[in-house]
């Protein structure tokens, strides 16, 4: 038992003191036994260990039945009218399935785990830096949906879609909650579990937010997976630590998500003028209106260019078709209620509304004439 111990806290010593160089050390780094298997984690719990052969239901109950008192357990299950082969699990929520004749890579909204541990992985992104815990979840989600199949036959599992309309993300993912073949909402379930926040980054959950803030509360309450203290702690003195900053990502992820639901009232109150950034159809309508439009984005980054002036770049699905702002000195030098460049970094509100005649640009891409700084506003509340 000791020499096991000592071979899993030299295996994450290693790994962690890689990830902690950076992106410019970490390639310098080797190791001759090459990726750290399961059993050289180190852990300052028990990871978890579904059995293979188990059943969703008792997956679940191995954890410990507490887990469920979010409103997941209250709601009636609905089981899937249709199921798909599951092809692949790279991590607890990248999952590949067999779906209209050609292989599809999910996006599981409302989830994000932690990334796994790789040499030569940079930690130089400080909001998702690969973890133990990452590891640990991989591992376990792959057990997981083994312990879905049956007969010989791969996994099964159900899509879910926000209204029922189907939606790839600038990656080519389909956006989608997968749902178990007992009903069970398996991306709510990674919250309830505590191995994932609700990511709300994006906006809050069209098909189920109440069950998602609810299952997050009871994780945290429970201290379960990444609510853990001691979770990605080292037991070994002097090891460098990867955790998620979580206390500055929450707020964060909430106001971006006001910001986006401020949106969806806006576009479900029946206002024309208002305008999705990252749809080209919606930027096509509004060129094609020749009007003044309440355009609602997310800035992505802002370009200095030579002359003083600024090119503001928004978020699009099809990065050819994205709305770009040039925003000049003069109107630069002028009262703004908010700071322009900051609003495209890390903890600041990324969400804006743009008052503005939309036109066509460059290829396919878009323009903006504008009349002054009132044209723009933050589209929800400043991070706090």
């Amino acid at each position: 038992m000791t020499l096991l111990l000592r071979a899993r806290e030299s295996a994450v010593l290693f790994l962690a003191t890689c990830l902690a160089l950076g992106a410019g050390l970490a390639g310098s780094c080797t190791q001759t036994t090459g990726r750290p298997q399961p059993e050289t984690i180190e852990s300052t719990r028990p990871a978890p260990a579904p059995a293979p052969e188990s059943s969703p239901a008792e997956v679940v109950s191995a954890e410990g039945s507490q887990a469920q008192t979010s409103a997941q357990k209250s709601r009636a299950k609905v089981a899937p009218t249709e199921l798909f082969d599951v092809t692949k699990v790279v991590d607890g929520d990248t999952i590949w399935v067999q779906r209209n004749g050609k292989v599809e890579k999910l996006r599981l909204l409302s989830v994000d785990t932690e990334e796994q541990l790789s040499v030569g992985t940079s930690q130089a992104n400080s909001t998702k830096p690969p973890t133990v815990f990452g590891e640990e979840c991989a591992i376990w989600a792959r057990a997981f949906f083994a312990g879905l199949a049956s007969d010989g036959k791969p996994p099964r599992v159900g899509l879910v879609f926000p209204h029922g309309e189907e939606k790839h993300d600038v990656y080519g993912r389909l956006l989608c909650d997968v749902i178990l073949p007992d009903g069970t909402n398996y991306n709510l379930m990674l919250v309830e579990k505590g191995k994932s926040p609700y990511f709300d980054k994006y906006g809050w959950s069209e098909i189920d937010h109440e069950g998602y803030v609810a299952a997050q509360k009871s994780a945290q309450a429970q201290k379960l997976g990444i609510w853990d203290p001691r979770t990605n702690m080292p037991t070994t003195p002097g090891v460098p630590a990867a955790k998620r900053p979580y206390d500055k990502l929450l707020p964060w992820w909430n106001a971006r998500g006001l910001a986006v639901e401020a949106f969806r009232k806006a576009r479900a109150a029946g206002d024309a003028r208002v305008v999705d950034v990252e749809d080209p159809l919606d930027l096509a309508r509004a060129v094609k209106s020749g009007e003044r439009m309440r355009c609602f984005g997310e800035i992505g980054r802002v370009e200095d260019l030579p002359e003083g002036a600024v090119l503001v770049h928004f978020r699009a699905t099809e990065k050819d078709k994205a709305l770009v702002v040039r925003v000049p000195k003069e109107m630069l030098a002028q009262k703004w209620s908010f700071d322009l460049r900051a609003s495209a970094h890390e903890f600041q509100q990324n969400y804006v509304w743009l008052e503005a005649r939309i036109t066509s640009g460059p290829g396919a891409s878009f323009r903006a004439t504008l009349e002054g700084p009132g044209d723009w506003k933050l589209a929800g509340p400043q991070v706090r």
